[in-house]
Formats: C-alpha cells, sequence, structure tokens
C-alpha cells in the first residue's frame, strides 16, 4: 500500500452505528443524553444514539425498516412485553417476567446487524401460532435483555455505599418491603428484592392490587425468597400504607410522574410532620425521574430517609445497555443475574461480590460510570 493509499484510509470515517430509544411517548426520555456520553467516554466514532417515537402497532413496521447500520435498541412502555414476540430472552428475568427493556442485532457470525434479522422477524412474526418453531429460529438473532432489575439493584447499592444510610437488616431480620403500584415496573422490582434480599416480606401498594396476574405468578415461583401481600390504594386504606412505608426498609415507587404526590402528601403530614425528622429509617427509590426530585423524595427525606430518584436506575441500566449492544463486557454490572441474595449485593460477611465493585474496577469502567453520571447532572 502506497501513502496515498495511506491517506486514504486516514480519512475514512468510522464505520456508522445506531441505536435509539423506542416508546410513546418518548420526547421526555433521557436515554440519549447518557448513550451518547457513553460513546465519547468509550472513544466510539461513528456511534450515535436517537429517539424514536414508536408504538405497538407501529414496532412492527420500524423494525422492517431498520439496516445494517443498526446494533439495538431500548424499548420503554408499552413496547418491553410487545418486543418479545421478535426475539430471544437471554437472561434470567427477560425469560422470567416476559419483559424487556433491551434489544440488540446480531448476525450469524456473532456481529451486530439488523438487516436481515429484523426483516426474518417480522415475517416470522406474522406466521400462524402453528409455526413457532419457525418463529423461534428466525428471530433467534434478536438477544432480548431486562437491564432494569439490574438497574434497581445497582440504584440502590449505590445509594448505601456512598450514604450513611447503611443497608438492610444485618441481624437476621427479615427486610420489609413496600411497592407502588402494579405493573410491568413493579415485576422488575419484585425481581429487584429476590436478588437484594432473603426472606423478604414485600406489600405491593395499588388502586387494583389483582389486575396484574404476573405478580400473582412471581409471588408463587419465588414463594421460597419472599413473601407478597397486597393492599388497595384507596382512601380509607391509604394511612395504613403510609404507616407500613414507614416501618419498611425498602420502598419502590413505579407509580408515573406526579401519581404519587397524594401520598407524599400524606407521607409528609403523618411521617415527617407528626413523628419528625428520623421518623423513617428505610431507603426509597422513586422510579419516576421528572420532576426532580419528586414530591415523594422531597417527603421521604424530611422525615429521615434516604431518598433516591430515578435517575439513578436510569443511569445504571443504561450502563448495561451500553455494554451489550456495543459488545462490551457487562457483566461487572449484571448484578441481577448473580447467584448471591444479600442486602445490597453484599455477601454475608457485608463485601460487596468479587468481580462487581465498581470503583475497584479498570478506570474504562470507571470513567464510563463518572461521564454518563456528569452528562446527566448537566442535562438538569
Amino acid at each position: 500500500m502506497n501513502r496515498a493509499d495511506h491517506a486514504d484510509c486516514a480519512e475514512q470515517p468510522a464505520p456508522k452505528r445506531r441505536c435509539a430509544v423506542l416508546g410513546k411517548p418518548i420526547a421526555h426520555s433521557l436515554s440519549p443524553v447518557l448513550h451518547n456520553a457513553a460513546y465519547r467516554a468509550l472513544n466510539l466514532d461513528g456511534w450515535e444514539y436517537s429517539r424514536e417515537e414508536v408504538g405497538e402497532k407501529d414496532f412492527e413496521g420500524f423494525l422492517t425498516s431498520l439496516d445494517s447500520t443498526w446494533a439495538g435498541l431500548s424499548l420503554t412502555m408499552p413496547l418491553k412485553k410487545t418486543v418479545m414476540a421478535y426475539g430471544t430472552p437471554q437472561d434470567q428475568w427477560s425469560r422470567e417476567l416476559g419483559l424487556a427493556n433491551t434489544a440488540v442485532f446480531r448476525s450469524e457470525s456473532g456481529v451486530h446487524d439488523a438487516s436481515h434479522v429484523v426483516a426474518d422477524s417480522a415475517v416470522a412474526h406474522s406466521i400462524a401460532a402453528s409455526s413457532v418453531a419457525s418463529h423461534n429460529a428466525a428471530v433467534r438473532d434478536i438477544a432480548l435483555y431486562n437491564t432494569d432489575v439490574d438497574g434497581i439493584v445497582l440504584a440502590f447499592r449505590h445509594a448505601w455505599e456512598t450514604t450513611a444510610a447503611g443497608s438492610l437488616p444485618s441481624n437476621g431480620r427479615s427486610a420489609n418491603v413496600v411497592i407502588l403500584g402494579n405493573g410491568n415496573t413493579a415485576l422488575s422490582a419484585l425481581a429487584a428484592c429476590v436478588v437484594m434480599t432473603v426472606g423478604a416480606r414485600i406489600e405491593v401498594v395499588a388502586r387494583h392490587p389483582d389486575a396484574n396476574p404476573g405478580i400473582t405468578r412471581f409471588a408463587e415461583r419465588h414463594a421460597d425468597a419472599v413473601t407478597v401481600q397486597r393492599l388497595a390504594m384507596e382512601d380509607d386504606v391509604l394511612d395504613t400504607a403510609v404507616e407500613r412505608m414507614g416501618n419498611a426498609d425498602i420502598v419502590i415507587s413505579t407509580l408515573p410522574a406526579h401519581a404519587a404526590d397524594g401520598i407524599a402528601q400524606l407521607a409528609h403530614a403523618k411521617l415527617a410532620l407528626d413523628a419528625g425528622h428520623g421518623a423513617v429509617h428505610g431507603t426509597l427509590l422513586d422510579v419516576a425521574y421528572d420532576p426532580r426530585p419528586s414530591a415523594l423524595q422531597r417527603a421521604w427525606s424530611q422525615a429521615g430517609g434516604t431518598a433516591i430518584g430515578g435517575e439513578e436506575m436510569l443511569l445504571y441500566q443504561a450502563i448495561v445497555q451500553v455494554c451489550l449492544m456495543t459488545g462490551r463486557d457487562a457483566s461487572r454490572y449484571r448484578v441481577a443475574e448473580q447467584a448471591t441474595r444479600a442486602a445490597g449485593g453484599r455477601d454475608a460477611s457485608g463485601d460487596s461480590p468479587a468481580g462487581q465493585d465498581v470503583a475497584a474496577g479498570d478506570m474504562d469502567d470507571v470513567r464510563l460510570e463518572q461521564t454518563m453520571r456528569d452528562a446527566l447532572q448537566e442535562e438538569w
């Protein structure tokens, strides 16, 4: 190769790779902020990440429009369940919950490639139910993952490791958990509790607590690890729900933005004002990240608890997605795949499990997480 050829090669732009977050509505999503920051941190020239407003009816058409530059997709509601018909679950929680927030395109050679995968998948999806085997064969190259469970676990662990809040009870007492809401995110929250705790007593508080049969099935499958009870979110029992929250070690609100404002007002009156600062000892995660902080976070903090915003869950689930979509080793962050079930991802000795302490990892991991966190802070 002569000097001119070398110069031509040097001027060639990096191959274009595309990823996006899909959902409806989607304009509020901060995923592009996180993923594009990650690409810069990892020096991935040519990679770009966008928002695409796609609903259930539009999903198949969108898939068939993709070309070979596409590497992966992030899925928000209502697509986390819809996507399951187009790919093959690759981890425990996407298989068990029937929910995936991450799709990675793979060619037969293992290289990310959407061009033939999505076309075959869309055709297969329209095949009659009797042709399930053909469907499964055609969609094997869309790898599906649930990183929401990882995001929840890592958000709690980060809070426990960076504050004086400690973690779950270490004296052998089972953890008390309250989950607000009973949609699909509540299922991921239940899974996170199975990962983080042993023998937890979990109460699911929702307006229609029996509306999601998936919660019933989950409770039956994991009866040896957790106890799940339901409490209706009605005016005459909200006092009871707030009282249970005050006694909880973990509270996870999976309600949409502002949907928990009424509970926040009651919590402020009963826990922060009546009982005073220090009335609660537990840690709360509100998965909604706009507004920030939420009314529920403010009420919880004023009562003395540790409050985590949904941006922490968003950050950590996005880190796992970036690794999966770019082919980077994601094992350090896949805490929800670990067999160890202990407080905040710790083993019985109270130490972080081997290989899972991000702060002790290589500098690329540290830089990746910090860059994404900084980008999120700048966006606010």
